[in-house]
């Protein structure tokens, strides 16, 4: 019954092209690993790094330029949770970390839609930089929603989120700051227009938007805005008249 089942000329293996095609399948199962980790690794530091740093970084003018600064005319905002220093003193570090990010989340998704950079976060606090046309006025739209959807937020282990903010516009440096012996740098602002704003947010109240006379008079036009009157800002040698933004 088995007659003729081996009557067939057998093909003749070539090992030497078995053991290319072998090579060549091994590169292929790398080259995947390897794109994979690079996947992995871009969406762990889109956590960490602005995605216009991460765009930036992919251009060919990236490496020329990183020790390139230049002076900006921008608006910086300074978002700080009023009160959630109390807290982090009471509560479990995971409750903490849940609470922020749920409130960091609404900042951001306001900030990015006025096409503003979220430069860092800072505690409890958000620094936030609005370039290009109408930077002040997009910074002020975002800034409005901002407190009123963190305002309209639920209470949280008691505690009822509101922000104070501080806006300002004008020249400042932008670049890569850092230490060459860490090989670390942070592409962020600087400048007495950027001091100003975090002193505007510090003597803002819960649920305020402060600006400076200058900014009023370039925005009173399109915004409702108060008067506050004459503070002392720290560092600065004279008196400043400040408003709060209304709606």
């Amino acid at each position: 019954m088995n007659r003729g089942a081996f009557d067939f000329v057998t093909k003749p293996v070539n090992f030497e092209d078995l053991e290319l095609t072998i090579e060549k399948t091994i590169r292929y199962v790398n080259q995947l690993k390897e794109t994979l980790q690079a996947i992995k690794e871009n969406n762990i530091l889109k956590m960490y790094v602005d995605a216009n740093v991460l765009n930036f970084m992919n251009t060919k003018e990236y490496e020329s330029s990183l020790n390139d600064n230049e002076f900006i005319e921008a608006t910086v905002a300074f978002i700080d949770i009023c009160g959630f220093t109390s807290v982090s003193e009471k509560e479990t570090p995971d409750t903490v970390v849940k609470m922020l990010n749920q409130y960091f989340d609404v900042m951001v998704k306001e900030i990015i839609a006025q096409n503003g950079i979220v430069d860092k976060f800072m505690g409890d606090c958000v620094l936030a930089v609005f370039k290009g046309p109408y930077h002040l006025d997009r910074a002020i739209d975002a800034c409005l929603i901002i407190r009123n959807k963190i305002d309209s937020q639920p209470a949280s282990q008691n505690f009822y989120p509101k922000v104070s903010i501080g806006i300002n516009s004008g020249d400042m440096i932008s670049g890569n700051i850092g230490s060459a012996t860490l090989r670390r740098l942070d592409y962020t602002v600087i400048g007495d227009t950027v001091n100003t704003a975090q002193r505007l947010q510090s003597v803002a109240k819960e649920s305020q938007i402060i600006i400076d006379e200058i900014a009023y008079l370039k925005v009173k036009d399109s915004f409702k805005c108060n008067k506050v009157g004459e503070v002392s800002l720290k560092h600065k040698a004279n008196t400043s008249i400040i408003y709060e933004v209304i709606d």
